[in-house]
């Protein structure tokens, strides 16, 4: 294990000297990012696997069964969980959109489906799981917004054919897109810094990308300890906004 910092100046100051010798990072991200923008995580506390007053567990309601069999329940807890239309970047996201036009960050890698690093002004995202902001008509194939969703009540249907619109978010049962996996492979190959930020590397096969890095730094930053730490040369167990604050 490498350096283990807990207190936000050091880990800032330590992010600010590696990222100054990258060349191709890559920055592989989970729900940790988005905490500090009011976005529920999954297992902590008060985690989207924790949330109270429905029948089913929200592992049951995220799966691709689940959405076959209870639309309308799988559309409510989509709307009120799922969507958190009121979220805003934080300073992680601008900052790894900053790193990108420097042309020190080659792409950022998330799992997350909420768009907030497109709204930061990131270009290069890799959306492993999807994204809320697209909800597609399996018949006609039409795009539609998460406002458009917001808008509608019940099973949503396409105006234009009459389909159903399903959330472009990766349910459980279902797999990654291909060419999603194959982007970041490539990304992680070329990279010379990876650094993991608030993720516990606990779902597969995304957690799995990491072992394609064969560069000179791996730099992970996250509260927990995971499984990655004890080949890091940087750790930053702090608020990972409070870390790319510089």
């Amino acid at each position: 294990m490498g350096e283990y910092l807990t207190n936000p100046a050091d880990a800032q100051a330590a992010m600010k000297k590696v990222m100054e010798k990258a060349h191709h990072a890559v920055f592989f991200g989970g729900a940790g990012v988005s905490t500090a923008s009011g976005i529920p995580d999954f297992r902590s506390p008060n985690g989207l696997y924790n949330q109270r007053g429905y029948k089913y567990p929200p592992e049951e309601m995220l799966s691709h069964s689940f959405y076959m069999t209870h639309r309308e329940e799988f559309f409510d807890f989509y709307r009120h969980v799922m969507c958190v239309p009121s979220a805003k970047p934080n300073q992680c996201h601008r900052k790894l959109a900053e790193l990108e036009q420097e042309g020190k960050l080659d792409c950022v890698i998330t799992q997350n489906i909420d768009g907030l690093h497109q709204a930061a002004g990131s270009r290069h995202v890799i959306e492993l799981h999807g994204s809320t902001h697209r909800n597609i008509c399996q018949k006609c194939g039409a795009v539609y917004s998460e406002e458009w969703i917001l808008d509608t009540e019940g099973v949503p249907k396409c105006p234009k054919c009459g389909g159903d619109v399903k959330p472009d978010v990766v349910l459980y049962e279902e797999s990654l897109k291909e060419e999603n996996l194959i982007g970041a492979v490539k990304a992680i190959q070329k990279a010379d810094v990876l650094i993991i930020g608030g993720t516990s590397l606990v779902v597969y096969p995304a957690a799995g990308l990491v072992d394609y890095f064969q560069g000179d730094t791996l730099v992970v930053c996250n509260l927990e300890a995971g499984p990655r730490d004890s080949a890091a040369g940087l750790i930053c167990a702090c608020d990972i906004a409070k870390t790319f604050d510089f």
